[in-house]
């Protein structure tokens, strides 16, 4: 696999962080019905980072991001303080 950029970084990172707060939002059954509110912003961040990686509708190069992504140990520059 190729260099991962930093536009392409921030859409899987930006993906990963949707597909937690998704995670999070079903699985309590009281947050459920708020779904489509709560999830708005992570979505819309998502979309504009996978627009600006030249991701949208490429979902095989995303995943295979993600999984890189997921495979490396954090860096000091993945973590936000």
């Amino acid at each position: 696999m190729s260099t991962i950029t930093v536009h392409e970084r921030a859409a899987a990172q930006a993906y990963l962080r949707l597909l937690e707060s998704t995670r999070a939002v079903l699985t309590d059954p009281g947050l459920a019905p708020y779904a489509g509110v709560m999830l708005t912003r992570p979505m819309a961040e998502a979309d504009r980072a996978l627009r600006a990686a030249g991701l949208a509708g490429n979902e095989a190069r995303l995943l295979r991001l993600v999984s890189a992504l997921r495979a490396s140990p954090p860096t000091s520059r993945d973590r936000t303080g």
